[in-house]
């Protein structure tokens, strides 16, 4: 058991070829950059919407 053998991975990139094809792998390849893409920016606008809420809550303590 070890290490895999350059045939071992010479037949596992032919086999996904074979289910994928050539012109899915760039597609799903793509989706998933865009998903990441989507992450993060989400997670930035989560990020300033709870900095407006704390500076709003601020400006409302000093009112009072």
């Amino acid at each position: 058991m070890g290490s895999f053998s350059m045939w071992h991975w010479l037949i596992v990139l032919a086999i996904v070829l074979l289910l994928f094809g050539r012109g899915k792998i760039p597609e799903l390849m793509g989706d998933v950059a865009k998903g990441i893409k989507n992450f993060k920016k989400g997670m930035s606008d989560e990020d300033n919407a709870t900095q407006s809420k704390t500076v709003d809550h601020k400006v409302d303590e000093s009112k009072s």
